[in-house]
């Protein structure tokens, strides 16, 4: 275990995958829990003082899904073993040391940086962006 948890913090978790990546597959929905536990470890940014999985996901304007009937369903058992993958501490490149990710619509590049910071890569529709060099080092 990467981060302490609750049982309900981890249905949050696989309920805010689903709803962000659920057309991105396992793995996609993977690389979003890898953001929001990323986002829990490190101390910077607009993270300083969001240091739990609730915290994270229920931070104004952070993530679109929590709007989303997809967010309010209960989490199946799939999308629970999803998350307690994550919970454990499997990482998914490029989301491995990202704290940003979106989608910038269908056949639209990636831009170079977002709030700052550079591309780590991209999965299917979304974009990763991983904190500059020598900032969150919690999560290098």
């Amino acid at each position: 275990m990467i981060i302490e948890y609750t049982s309900k913090e981890k249905d949050l978790l696989a309920r805010i995958m689903r709803a962000e990546a659920l057309a991105e597959g396992d793995l996609g929905m993977l690389m979003v829990g890898n953001v929001v536990v990323n986002r829990a470890l490190v101390n910077c940014y607009t993270f300083k003082n969001v240091n739990s999985i609730y915290d994270v996901i229920y931070q104004p304007n952070q993530f679109v899904g929590t709007n989303s009937s997809l967010f309010e369903a209960t989490p199946t058992a799939l999308e629970k073993q999803l998350a307690d993958r994550i919970l454990k501490g499997e990482y998914y490149y490029p989301a491995t040391h990202a704290l940003w990710f979106y989608a910038p619509g269908t056949n639209q590049s990636c831009t170079s940086t977002w709030y700052s910071q550079p591309l780590a890569g991209r999965y299917k529709n979304h974009c990763f962006y991983r904190p500059n060099s020598g900032e969150c080092d919690e999560i290098y």
